[in-house]
C-alpha cells in the first residue's frame, strides 16, 4: 500500500478533514496544489432512480416516528475501525441504521427531527459529501476519493435513498445545542454520543433499541426476497464446496472456506458471519470458525455458511456430509436421527404456535434417540424435564433471521423468546447431535462425531415454507446429490 502526501503547503483553512499518521510524506510545491484544483471533468450524477427499498425505509422511519413523537431520534451507521496504523477493517453499517434507511455509508447518521406542530418527524440523512477539490481534500486525505474511491453526493444520495442529506460534519455541533428529548442508538458512533453525553439516558436509548430490533420480527416481501436470494446463493455455495471436497483433502478446511467465500462474493456483499468448515471431530465445537483443520475421507464435514446479499441480508444453512459422499452406518443413523428432529421442528412451525414449540419439537425426538441408545436413562419425560440431553444436543434449536444472522437480538423476551409466530417471521431450524472426542459416557465409536442439519424457514399465512429447500436434507438424498456433482466435477 502506498502513503499519503502532506499538505505542508497549504493554508491552515485549507487543510483537509482528516490525515492519516505515520509514513513517509514528501512536501506538496504551490504549482502541484494548484494544478490539482483544475482540470476535472463534472461527474455528478443525474436523474437517479430510489433504491428498491426506499418506500419500505420510508414507512419504517414512519412507524418509528409514531413510536416516539416529539422526540429526537438519532441513529448513527457507525465508522470505520482501525485493523492495523492506517488501515482499516471492511465496514459494515448498523443493522438499525441500514434497515431506516438502505444506505451503508459510514460515518453518517439518521436523525427523526420532530416538527413544531407535533406532528411527525422531518428525517435527515447526515453523511460526508463528495470530497472537496478547492482543499485538497480528494487527493491528500487518506479518506479522499483518489485513495478510497468516489462516494455519492449529497443530492445524488437524498434522490437514491429518498431522505433530505446534508454534512455531516456540521451534525455533532448542532447536537450539542439541540434541546428537548433525545434518544441515540448507541455503540457506534462515540462522537455523536459525546454530542449528545448530558442529553440521554441509557435506560431511554435502550428503549429505542428495543424498539428497532422488535421491528424487524416481521419481514415484508422485499426483506423476503433478499433472504430467498441470500439462500439461493448459498446454495449455489455448497454445490461449489462439494465440487472441490478433493482439493479440499489434499489441502484443509480453508478451502472449503475460501470456496464458498467466493460464492458469496461474487454473488452478493460478504459471508454474513463466520463459516464453519468443521470436519472431522472439529464438527463437535458448536462454533468452528478457525478452519484449519484437515479434511479426511471417511469423515463428516459440518459446513454452516451463509451468503450475505448487497443489501445485507443473510442466509444461515447447514449440512453435514459425508466427505467421501457416503455415510457409514453410525454416521447414517446419527445423521438421520437429526434429520428426523429438524423434521418435527419444521411441522411446529406455523402461524399462532409458541416459538419454543420447534425447539421443544425436535428436543424430543433427540432425546426420545439418546434413550433408545441406551446413551441416557428414560424415560423421556424426565430427561426433557432435567435437561439430559443438553449433554449432546447442547444449543436452542433456531433464531430469527435477517439482517443480522441472529436477527432481533435485543427483542424483549415477551415479543421473542417467549413470543407466538406469525406470518413473515423468517427463523432457523436447527437442531444438532455432538459427542465429543473425550465423551467416556459414550461408545468410543461415537466420539468425534457431530451433526446439525440447518435450514431457513419463512412462516407464511397457512404454515411455513423451507427456504432452502433446494439444498437436500435427507441422508439418500444428499448422497445422490453429492454423487451428481461429483460425476460433474469428473
Amino acid at each position: 500500500m502506498t502513503d499519503e502526501l502532506t499538505p505542508e503547503t497549504l493554508d491552515e483553512d485549507e487543510q483537509p478533514i482528516k490525515q492519516r499518521k505515520n509514513g513517509l510524506y514528501p512536501g506538496v510545491s504551490d504549482e502541484l496544489a494548484a494544478s490539482m484544483k483544475t482540470g476535472w471533468a463534472d461527474t455528478e450524477l443525474r436523474d437517479l432512480e430510489p433504491i428498491e427499498q426506499a418506500p419500505n425505509t420510508a414507512r419504517r422511519r414512519e412507524a418509528l416516528s409514531r413510536r416516539f413523537p416529539g422526540e429526537r431520534l438519532v441513529i448513527p451507521a457507525g465508522n470505520l475501525k482501525t485493523r492495523s496504523n492506517d488501515t482499516e477493517y471492511d465496514f459494515r453499517a448498523a443493522t438499525e441504521y441500514v434497515h431506516l434507511t438502505g444506505d451503508q455509508t459510514e460515518d453518517s447518521v439518521l436523525v427523526l427531527e420532530p416538527r413544531e406542530n407535533g406532528e411527525g418527524h422531518d428525517a435527515t440523512l447526515y453523511r460526508l459529501p463528495r470530497s472537496n477539490r478547492e482543499n485538497g481534500e480528494f487527493w491528500l486525505d487518506g479518506m479522499g476519493e483518489l485513495w478510497v474511491g468516489r462516494r455519492n453526493s449529497l443530492a445524488e444520495a437524498a434522490a437514491l435513498l429518498g431522505v433530505d442529506c446534508a454534512d455531516v460534519r456540521e451534525l455533532a455541533g448542532a447536537l450539542r445545542e439541540a434541546t428537548g428529548p433525545v434518544r441515540v442508538v448507541r455503540g457506534h458512533d462515540a462522537g455523536i454520543e459525546a454530542a449528545l453525553a448530558d442529553k440521554v439516558t441509557a435506560e431511554r436509548d435502550e428503549e429505542l433499541r428495543v424498539y428497532l430490533s422488535e421491528a424487524r420480527l416481521i419481514k415484508d416481501e422485499f426483506e423476503i426476497g433478499e433472504l430467498q436470494k441470500a439462500v439461493d446463493s448459498t446454495v449455489r455455495g455448497f454445490e461449489d464446496v462439494v465440487k472441490v471436497l478433493d482439493k479440499a483433502e489434499a489441502t484443509s478446511e480453508r478451502y472449503i472456506e475460501g470456496t464458498f467465500f467466493l460464492r458469496a462474493r461474487v454473488e452478493g456483499n460478504d459471508v454474513g458471519y463466520g463459516s464453519i468448515c468443521a470436519a472431522g471431530p472439529h464438527a463437535t465445537t458448536l462454533h468452528w470458525v478457525r478452519n484449519n483443520g484437515q479434511v479426511r475421507s471417511g469423515d463428516l464435514l459440518l459446513l454452516d455458511a451463509g451468503v450475505e446479499t448487497n443489501t445485507l441480508y443473510t442466509a444461515d444453512v447447514t449440512r453435514t456430509l459425508p466427505i467421501n459422499g457416503t455415510y457409514t452406518d453410525l454416521q447414517r443413523k446419527i445423521y438421520d436421527a437429526v434429520y428426523e428432529a429438524q423434521e418435527a421442528g419444521i411441522a411446529a412451525v406455523k402461524p399462532g404456535a409458541a416459538f419454543r414449540d420447534f425447539h421443544d419439537a425436535a428436543q424430543r425426538v433427540l432425546a426420545e434417540k439418546l434413550v433408545e441408545w441406551g446413551l441416557v436413562e428414560g424415560p423421556v419425560d424426565r430427561v426433557l424435564e432435567l435437561g439430559l440431553q443438553r449433554r449432546w444436543t447442547l444449543h436452542g434449536t433456531g433464531h430469527m433471521l435477517g439482517l443480522d444472522v441472529h436477527d432481533c437480538a435485543v427483542a424483549r423476551t415477551e415479543t421473542y423468546v417467549n413470543g407466538t409466530l406469525e406470518a413473515g417471521m423468517v427463523l432457523t431450524v436447527e437442531p444438532g447431535l455432538y459427542f465429543q472426542a473425550d465423551d467416556l459416557t459414550v461408545p468410543e465409536e461415537y466420539r468425534g462425531i457431530g451433526v446439525r442439519i440447518e435450514d431457513d424457514i419463512l412462516v407464511t399465512e397457512d404454515g411455513n415454507r423451507n427456504l432452502s429447500a433446494a439444498l437436500p436434507r435427507r441422508s439418500d438424498e444428499v448422497e445422490a446429490w453429492m454423487a451428481r456433482l461429483t460425476r460433474q466435477r469428473a
